[in-house]
């Protein structure tokens, strides 16, 4: 797909919930983006106007506002061209410019692998939320799409980012909630940080895609259709298959393999009240058999972060063990 294309598709995409009026100001963003970066290329040889865009559409992917699309595509101009706070500020409003700002400040913080300079990351990041968290939030964008695009990296500066971001921006990630951004930044992050093992996943995983993909059909429709024959009504069921850094821990920390990762396939089941949870748990053992012992009920003891569910394993078709959460 060529730039104007991706412009029109992110274009498309921000309509999908955001304001009409604002797609004059990001059409002008982007324009004016282009113009900054023009004679500048990507370490892979690709114009550079094609980080801003992508962190921009990671941006609109995440339906952040306006002024945080605008700010995605203007990142990186006063950091690596001549363009000043104040000709943002002019052109753009005080609000761009300053989300701009704190991710230019942010990007001249050094990292390194020291205990006590990882937290001060952490610490000035934070603070950095704490102003304008839409700051933190370009950011993650900003890191998704340059570990996507690390393979045009030396070696040893694959390693270093890789590292920074199992260190600094998962955590980010995952105290925001951001799932989504939080699960690509780890599994890319291994990628560069243990090849060997993250290849020996992927094969695992790219052996089974089929069954995978067939059985968390399968129970999904399983669970409705008997939901649906019971009267039972404004249940969300959902699937999926745990992501490779999350079995990587469960494998080498805990000394396990695949076969033994009991959650590797999980559906979730959400309904509206506590009562309804442990009515679904008696049907759906009912439906499947339980393995013994692999039960967790998170709602008479909550997680620290106040989490509250039913965990129960069961045995699917084929023998193959499955996680609900209810």
């Amino acid at each position: 797909m060529n730039l104007d294309d991706r412009v029109e598709k992110m274009i498309e995409n921000y309509l999908q919930y955001g304001r009409p009026s604002e797609v004059a100001r990001i059409r002008s963003a982007y324009a004016f983006a282009l113009e900054a970066h023009r004679d500048q290329f990507r370490a892979d040889g690709e114009p550079y106007i094609t980080h801003p865009l992508a962190v921009a559409e990671i941006v609109i992917d995440i339906q952040l506002d306006a002024d945080s699309v605008i700010a995605a595509l203007l990142h990186d101009t006063v950091e690596d061209t001549p363009v000043t706070y104040d000709d943002i500020k002019e052109k753009f409003g005080e609000a761009v410019a300053d989300i701009v700002d704190g991710m230019t400040k942010l990007e001249r913080i050094p990292y390194s692998s020291k205990a006590e300079q990882e937290v001060e990351n952490l610490r000035k990041m934070l603070l950095a939320m704490s102003k304008d968290i839409r700051v933190i939030l370009i950011k993650l964008a900003d890191r998704l799409h340059n570990i996507r695009t690390l393979d045009a990296k030396p070696e040893a500066k694959r390693r270093e980012i890789a590292l920074e971001t199992m260190d600094v921006y998962s955590p980010i990630a995952h105290r925001l909630g951001i799932t989504k951004i939080k699960w690509e930044l780890e599994d890319r992050a291994l990628k560069y940080l243990d090849p060997i093992g993250y290849d020996e996943i992927v094969s695992a995983l790219e052996s089974t895609s089929g069954t995978r993909e067939d059985m968390i059909g399968s129970i999904k429709a399983c669970l409705s259709a008997r939901f649906e024959e019971l009267g039972l009504k404004n249940i969300y069921i959902e699937g999926r298959v745990k992501h490779i850094y999350s079995i990587y821990r469960k494998m080498f920390m805990q000394n396990k393999t695949i076969d033994e990762v009991y959650d590797l396939y999980a559906v979730r089941v959400i309904v509206d009240t506590k009562e309804e949870c442990y009515n679904i748990l008696g049907i759906i053992h009912d439906m499947y058999k339980p393995i013994p012992g692999r039960f967790k009920d998170y709602i008479s003891t909550p997680k620290p972060n106040l989490y509250q569910s039913l965990h129960t394993t069961l045995i699917g078709r084929m023998g193959i063990p499955f996680e609900v959460q209810i």
